[in-house]
């Protein structure tokens, strides 16, 4: 009786007509959150919750998991219970707003499930791979010669890009000897988190991580390189590499590119950019001068899920000459792949952490597919207009001051209609309000020890009229504060 209960349930788990009763009820729930999200008054952009009382609502739950019930329900209360990127109010974190057709490549994804850390596995994942990352190179300038794969995320496509650093300028093979020289990188202080913390990865502790200061603009400081890389080198260090931001944490500011890879070939560095956000403007004709001298450098990472339309994670890691990009992992695996250094494009896990890759490919590509290669910089072009719109908004507004002037998407503000003594906590108290309203999703960060209201435009259709209704939010919220 067991052994029936067991394959029935199986059969239930398995049954492609019970698959495709709920995906077109799925679908059809789906069309409908979207087309909510477009029109603004018939849908919150999140519901918000205090964290406890979140877990208690899934933990009560997951105490009724396998019993008799709808599952669409369960994909209702998914949304219900979660941020909505397509609301055009959502103005927070860098993410992008994914176009339809990804979700259901995706589905087809998660159906075929092949990895595509060996060619048998992933054939067509690791074709398409070939064929997007090809594209975003030749986009952005590179050589022939480039090469590149798709990784999950830009944490992990920055830590691969140091190791790549590492096994090019390192004094000794590292990657079967260890190092026992001090290697250090340079990097900006505006640089993101995760390059840190890749350093710290590759052993070179804090010593080893030379933060350069910033300018007024928030872009690293070319006249303190040489005094900083001598200074490096009389304690004892030794930089492999120097890592310029294409559109820096904070600000989204564009460091001097082309200086920077001056720099590099003046000390035989490697160059690498780090372009999760901002290296997209390879795709705009209007803003790819933004990113000059990228193409200089060794490795270059763009993140798809930011603003290519693409869902996280879902990141290009380029390399100006492909080979390196087999030298970074040289190990052998013999049930996977015959020769260890043989250049094979079409076996992703030569050259990325993961083996057992999702089709990443897939979702990139069906959007070009789909659409033409032109949409990513028709993409890029609304974003960055429409924070240029919102900068200026905010530069005539008397009771609002603007960080910067933006030359990204990003956009850091803060309300000035209290006293100065009280900006700090006051804004900081707005942006909760915002968020637990539902009405509006910005963050925050802190520039020069200060607190600003943080803003990115990812929604294509988030435009001057939701800006303003942000501004007379905020204005409405200031005076109910403590």
């Amino acid at each position: 009786m067991a052994q029936d209960t067991t394959g029935h349930l199986l059969a239930q788990a398995y049954s492609p007509a019970n698959f495709r009763a709920l995906g077109h009820q799925l679908i059809d729930l789906l069309a409908d959150h979207l087309e909510k999200a477009h029109d603004p008054g018939n849908q919150q952009l999140i519901n918000y919750r205090d964290p406890e009382d979140e877990l208690k609502f899934w933990q009560n739950d997951f105490a009724h998991a396998g019993q008799e019930g709808s599952a669409l329900r369960f994909f209702e209360d998914i949304l219900d219970h979660s941020i909505h990127l397509h609301h055009p109010h959502y103005i927070g974190h860098q993410v992008s707003v994914p176009a339809p057709i990804n979700a259901l490549a995706g589905m087809v994804s998660d159906i075929l499930s092949n990895g595509t850390g060996v060619y048998e596995m992933g054939m067509a994942s690791n074709a398409l791979e070939r064929v997007v990352t090809d594209f975003t190179a030749q986009k952005i300038g590179y050589p022939a010669t480039a090469s590149g794969f798709i990784t999950s995320g830009g944490t992990l496509a920055n830590l691969t890009a140091l190791l790549a650093a590492r096994a090019a300028k390192a004094p000794q093979q590292v990657w079967t000897k260890g190092h026992g020289e001090k290697l250090a990188i340079m990097v900006s202080e505006e640089a993101h988190y995760c390059v840190d913390r890749a350093a710290r990865i590759l052993g070179m502790g804090s010593e080893g991580i030379i933060k350069i200061p910033v300018d007024k603009q928030f872009k690293i400081r070319t006249d303190l390189l040489e005094s900083y890389y001598q200074k490096a080198v009389v304690d004892g260090l030794t930089p492999i590499a120097l890592i310029g931001c294409a559109g820096s944490t904070a600000t989204g500011s564009y460091d001097d590119l082309g200086t920077l890879a001056d720099f590099c070939e003046k000390h035989h560095l490697w160059y690498h950019v780090d372009g999760a956000h901002g290296a997209a403007v390879a795709f705009s004709e209007k803003y790819k001068h933004l990113a000059a001298g990228m193409e200089r450098a060794d490795t270059i990472v763009l993140d798809y899920h930011k603003m290519l339309m693409a869902p996280a994670l879902n990141t290009a890691l380029l390399f100006k000459e492909g080979h390196r990009s087999y030298e970074t992992f040289i190990q052998r695996a013999q049930y996977l792949w015959e020769a260890e250094q043989s250049p094979e494009w079409y076996h992703s896990g030569k050259r990325t952490f993961e083996c057992t890759k999702l089709m990443l490919s897939i979702k990139v590509y069906a959007t070009l597919r789909c659409y033409g290669a032109s949409i990513f910089g028709k993409n890029v072009d609304q974003l960055y207009d429409q924070a240029q719109a919102f900068a200026q908004i905010l530069h005539l507004a008397p009771d609002f001051e603007l960080a910067v002037v933006p030359e990204a998407n990003i956009v850091n503000f803060r309300y000035t209609g209290l006293p100065r003594e009280q900006w700090d906590i006051k804004n900081g108290q707005i942006r909760q309000r915002l968020v637990e309203s539902g009405s509006f999703y910005i963050v925050q960060t802190v520039i020069n020890g200060e607190r600003w209201l943080r803003s990115t435009v990812m929604n294509p259709f988030t435009n001057q009229q939701h800006f303003e209704k942000l501004l007379d939010n905020i204005r409405s919220i200031a005076p109910t504060l403590d």
